[in-house]
C-alpha cells in the first residue's frame, strides 16, 4: 500500500482501503495474461476464461456473479452490490475484457506477459481496458471484505466483444437481460478520468461526456473483368482506389459541439489564451499525445482500413471492395453520410457493416461532483473537464436503457507518456502508481456518489 493511502478513513467509519493499492497490480497482470484477443470474425479465444476469473474474484468476497454466454466462448460477468439505500437509483460500472490483437514481434515485451518494467505494467489491454477492470475489482473486493457498502446499489458488468461493437457483450445483455440493469440511471466506464498536466499547479482530468457515432462501411465497385495484359477503361480496382484516395484525403469541416466547445473553454482558461475551433493546429501541438484524441473530435472522419480485389495477377477482377471506419459527431450523421456519398461518386456502392449512435450528455449533476471531489482529494491540483471521445464504447448500448454514461477510469499519468498512443498501439502499458492512484479515487468516488 502506498503511503498516501495507508490507514486513511474514507467514509467516517474508521475503515480504510486496506490492501487495495497493492492488489490492483496483481489483478491487472493476471487479466493481461488471459489472452482475449478479439479479431472481429469469431476466430479469437473469446472471453470465457476472463469471465470465469472475474466471477471467481467476486465470489471470493461474497458476491453472486452470473456469467452470460451469448455464443460459445463469448462470455460476460455481471454482479450487483447492495447499497445502503436501495431506494436510490443504481450506478453501473462496466468494462470490457476483450482486447484487440497484438503482434508480439512488434513489442519490446511480450504483449500477454503482464510484465512490470520502467514502473509500468505492460501488455495488451493495459489501458484498454484491463486496468479499469482491475481497479474496479480491487476496490470492490476491499469494500466487501471490510463491509463498506456503497451509498446506493452498484451493478458491475465485465463485458465481451466491445472491440468489435459489443454485439456479443453489452448489446446482447441489453437486448436479452435488461432486468440485470433495473434501476440503473448512470454509468461510468473507460477512456475518461486520465490526467493531462498543464503545469505544476494544474492537471486537467478529462471526463468523457460525449462520443462519436459509428458507420463502419463496405465500399464496392463493379467493373469489367478481363485479361491483365490488355487495356481496360472499366477497371474496378482503379475506380475504387481513386474513390478511396479522395475519401482518405478529405478533411471534413470543423463542427464544434457543446462538449468540444466546453473543453476548448477549459483549455483557454488553463493556457491563458483564446482558442479558435477553426484554427487548432497551435493548440493541438501543445496537447502532446492527447491531441490524437482531441483532434478527431473537431470533425467527422472516414478512414480507409481495408482493400480487397482479385485472385490472380494476370486477371482483371470484376469487383473490388474496401472498408472504411467512419465516425460522426453528435448531431451530424446526415451531413456525414451526404458528404461521404458526394466524395465517393455514383460508381461506388456503400453499405454499412456496423452502425451505432453518437452520445452526448451535460457535465453536471451529483455524479460529476463526486468525480471532481474524489480527484481533488488525491490530487490537489486536479480539475475535471468534459471532453468528447473520438471512438465509441459500450455506453452506446446502455444508452438504450436510458442510462446516462460517463468515461471515468481515473489515472494520474506522467506528462511524457503518450497515453493516446497506447490504445490499440504497440508497447501498451499503464503506470503502476497510476493504477494505485485510480483505486484510491474510485474508492472515494463510490463513497461520494
Amino acid at each position: 500500500m502506498s503511503q498516501s493511502s495507508a490507514g486513511q478513513d474514507r467514509s467516517g467509519t474508521g475503515q480504510g482501503v486496506g490492501d487495495v493499492d497493492s492488489e490492483v497490480v496483481g489483478l491487472c497482470r493476471d487479466l493481461i495474461r488471459i489472452d482475449t484477443s478479439n479479431y472481429g470474425d469469431g476466430s479469437g479465444p473469446g472471453e470465457r476464461a476472463a469471465a470465469e476469473y472475474v466471477a471467481e474474484k467476486l465470489a471470493e468476497v461474497g458476491l453472486e456473479p452470473q456469467i452470460f454466454e451469448s455464443r460459445p466462448g463469448r462470455a460476460s460477468t455481471v454482479a450487483r452490490i447492495a447499497g445502503e439505500d436501495p431506494s436510490r437509483p443504481a450506478l453501473l460500472i462496466h468494462g470490457h475484457t476483450d482486447v484487440v490483437p497484438a503482434n508480439a514481434a512488434d513489442w519490446r515485451l511480450p504483449p500477454f506477459s503482464g510484465e512490470i518494467a520502467e514502473g509500468c505494467v505492460w501488455g495488451r489491454g493495459a489501458v484498454d481496458m484491463k486496468d479499469m477492470d482491475a481497479m474496479t475489482l480491487a476496490v470492490v473486493r476491499e469494500r466487501m471484505r471490510t463491509g463498506r457498502k456503497p451509498p446506493r446499489d452498484v451493478v458491475l458488468a465485465f463485458l465481451a466483444d466491445e472491440e468489435a461493437g459489443g454485439v456479443y457483450g453489452a448489446r446482447y445483455l441489453v437486448d436479452n437481460h435488461p432486468e440485470l440493469f433495473e434501476g440503473v440511471t448512470e454509468a461510468i466506464s473507460e477512456v475518461g478520468g486520465f490526467s493531462f498536466t498543464v503545469n505544476e499547479d494544474l492537471r486537467l482530468y478529462l471526463i468523457e461526456t460525449a462520443q462519436k457515432g459509428i458507420h463502419w462501411m463496405r465500399l464496392t465497385v463493379d467493373g469489367t473483368a478481363g485479361h491483365g495484359s490488355m487495356t481496360n477503361d472499366d477497371n474496378a480496382i482503379t475506380e475504387l482506389c481513386e474513390a478511396v484516395a479522395r475519401l482518405g484525403r478529405h478533411r471534413f469541416p470543423v463542427r464544434a459541439t457543446k462538449t468540444v466547445r466546453a473543453f476548448l473553454d477549459e483549455l483557454s482558461d488553463a493556457f491563458g489564451i483564446e482558442l479558435d475551433a477553426e484554427n487548432m493546429e497551435e493548440t493541438l501541438a501543445r496537447l502532446g499525445g492527447v491531441a490524437k484524441i482531441i483532434g478527431a473530435t473537431l470533425q467527422n472522419t472516414a478512414t480507409p482500413t481495408q482493400l480487397g480485389a482479385g485472385y490472380k495477377v494476370n486477371v482483371i477482377p470484376g469487383q473490388a471492395t474496401a472498408h472504411v471506419d467512419g465516425r460522426f459527431l453528435p448531431g451530424y450523421e446526415e451531413e456525414f453520410l451526404a458528404d461521404i456519398d458526394r466524395i465517393l461518386g455514383p460508381r461506388v456502392r456503400r453499405e454499412d457493416v456496423h452502425t451505432d449512435k453518437a452520445l452526448e450528455t451535460t457535465f453536471d449533476g451529483a455524479l460529476v461532483e463526486a468525480m471532481q471531489s474524489a480527484l481533488r482529494a488525491e490530487d490537489p491540483v486536479a480539475r475535471a473537464v468534459p471532453y468528447m471521445l473520438s471512438g465509441g464504447t459500450d455506453a452506446k448500448s446502455f444508452d438504450d436503457l436510458g442510462i446516462r454514461a460517463f468515461g471515468f477510469a481515473p489515472l494520474k499519468l506522467p506528462p511524457e507518456l503518450d497515453f493516446a498512443g497506447m490504445f490499440h498501439g504497440v508497447d501498451e502499458r499503464v503506470p503502476v502508481d497510476g493504477l494505485e492512484f485510480g483505486v484510491r479515487v474510485l474508492d472515494r468516488f463510490l463513497d461520494a456518489c
